[in-house]
């Protein structure tokens, strides 16, 4: 039980940073947009891309791997290598990191389109961001290995306000200061400034993280002083023992999101040899990229915190031979991850236009159009991201690179053939996405099977969150639209029909599966759902 607690501990901690962090993340989103126009957002879409797959070579997933690695050891008490482990991740990323940001900064011109030059300054400004990325991630995962994802959540709040703050006051400075006037120069300007505040971002984050580690090095030293029994390993097998558990792990996660950045260069490529100039392209492609995919990435990264929290939890279990146990702790995730993605990708569906008008004004409308059609895709991103880390958790990297690579030649063929032989424009991009997701979702589910003899709870895990969304849809897209024949004021239909949605949704899935107390506290924030299942008279 204590356990249990402590994935939903630390799941709802991450939740509520992942969630705060998102919502700051959309709310400047929009300001921002009005400042360098829909051009703009497109070129930072496409330097954002670029930038998120060399971040994934050098260190986007560093902090699952260190947790990963550092979990192993001190679930047997190893604080020796535990730490050594630390030091030797720090140098990796340090090497690799500086690479990368050398890679950014001079081939900046050669990785995005070369029909959209404009957005290769934006890409330059976020070489030293990724060189502090790497040592932001170490540290992230040195304590998530610990269990403490307090610090974690607290800097990916401080990273974001920071962004945010930055991202506005930077473009708007860089347009005043050095653009012409023009529409070009004021998109291409505004872009390069709204990157300075994700460097600015990442600094703030990494002060802090060194703030907390300075804190804590006392307690370290004194377990590995305490720690007689366990022989010291060398750097080179500590070295060797990183780079054949971290590669791996980059690899998939590259080859898992590198698709985005495919997608990108493929569908300004082919469009514009079909005959669209760039400028156009640009304002497309921020419909998909800068204001769908930004929305649906709120959901996405709020159950993806479940999995982030069971990789270190999973490791020390499998480590151990505690077979039911890891099982066990993947159901709970997967229930943990569903009854978020589930009614976040019901509410979305049917709340799609009014949610992408009052955030992005400038919208052409295609936005709400592919939030309608792609919501459910949480579900399937959510089942790919758990298994992803399961399968990296029981020492498996291998496989979700091995699947993710097929799912990539899926998805790269299937884009190439509708943006060529369709008139389906970016929503080539929504059902290729689609595609790849459920090719991941398939072979990794065939994997665990084979590894765990697991068997995915379908009922409890998938089918009772959507039932319980079905009828919360229903009063959200009722209320809304009956409260806007009344007063006609988007974001007060939107509150009243979203509060009221979550109240119905929290009373269906109460009778769908008949959760008790004791189960309902076992997810995130559950002494307040048991709070309102009381108000509600659904418990004595």
């Amino acid at each position: 039980m204590e356990q249990k607690n402590t994935l939903v501990k630390n799941a709802s901690f991450l939740m509520m940073a992942a969630m705060i962090s998102k919502v700051i993340g959309l709310l400047y989103k929009s300001p921002l947009s009005a400042i360098v126009g829909n051009v703009g957002m497109g070129y930072i879409s496409l330097a954002q891309n670029a930038y998120m797959i060399l971040l994934m070579i050098s260190s986007y997933s560093i902090p699952q791997a260190v947790s990963k690695l550092i979990s192993e050891k001190v679930a047997f008490g190893d604080y020796r290598n535990a730490q050594k482990i630390l030091k030797g991740a720090m140098l990796y990323v340090i090497v690799v990191g500086g690479v990368v940001a050398f890679i950014c900064l001079f081939g900046a011109k050669w990785i995005l389109p070369s029909n959209q030059p404009n957005a290769v300054l934006a890409l330059q400004i976020l070489a030293p961001t990724i060189f502090l990325s790497g040592i932001l991630g170490v540290y992230r995962g040195y304590f998530q290995a610990f269990r403490n994802m307090m610090p974690t959540s607290i800097s990916q709040i401080l990273e974001q306000i920071f962004h945010a703050i930055v991202s506005i006051l930077a473009a708007w400075l860089f347009i005043k200061n050095i653009s012409d006037g023009s529409q070009l120069s004021v998109a291409k300007w505004g872009a390069a400034g709204s990157t300075v505040g994700t460097g600015a971002g990442v600094v703030v984050a990494l002060l802090f993280m060194l703030a907390i580690y300075a804190r804590n090095r006392k307690d370290m030293r004194d377990r590995i002083l305490s720690d007689t029994t366990h022989q010291e390993e060398s750097y080179k097998e500590i070295f060797k023992l990183i780079i054949l558990v971290v590669s791996p792990i980059i690899f998939s996660a590259f080859i898992y999101n590198v698709n985005g950045y495919l997608n990108g260069v493929l569908f300004s490529d082919i469009l514009g040899y079909r005959g669209a100039n760039a400028q156009e392209i640009s304002i497309m492609y921020a419909e998909y990229a800068s204001y769908f995919m930004m929305i649906i990435n709120i959901p996405l990264t709020l159950s993806s915190a479940a999995p982030t929290s069971m990789i270190p939890e999973v490791s020390a279990l499998y480590a151990t031979g505690e077979i039911d146990q890891t099982c066990e702790r993947i159901d709970q995730t997967v229930q943990l991850s569903m009854f978020i993605s589930a009614p976040c990708a019901v509410g979305l569906a049917v709340l799609a236009h009014p949610i992408v008008s009052l955030l992005f004004p400038g919208t052409n409308g295609t936005a709400g159009y592919l939030l309608m059609l792609g919501s459910f895709t949480i579900l399937l991103n959510g089942m790919s991201n758990i298994s992803n880390g399961v399968l990296q958790g029981i020492g498996k990297p291998n496989i979700p690179m091995f699947t993710a690579a097929v799912a990539l030649v899926v998805d790269v063929v299937a884009v190439v053939a509708l943006l060529l032989f369709t008139d389906l424009g970016v929503y080539a991009l929504l059902v290729a996405m689609i595609i790849y997701a459920v090719a991941v979702c398939i072979f990794n589910d065939r994997f665990m099977k084979k590894y765990l003899n697991y068997k995915n709870p379908w009922i409890k895990g998938y089918v009772q969150p959507i039932l319980a969304s079905i009828p919360m849809g229903a009063v959200a897209f009722g209320v809304y639209h009956g409260l806007y024949l009344l007063i006609s004021v988007n974001l007060v239909c939107l509150a009243a029909a979203i509060l009221i949605a979550a109240v119905v949704y929290i009373i269906a899935f109460i009778f769908v599966t008949k959760a008790s107390e004791e189960q309902l506290r076992s997810f995130p924030f559950g002494g307040i759902l048991v709070r309102i299942g009381r108000m509600l008279k659904l418990y004595e």
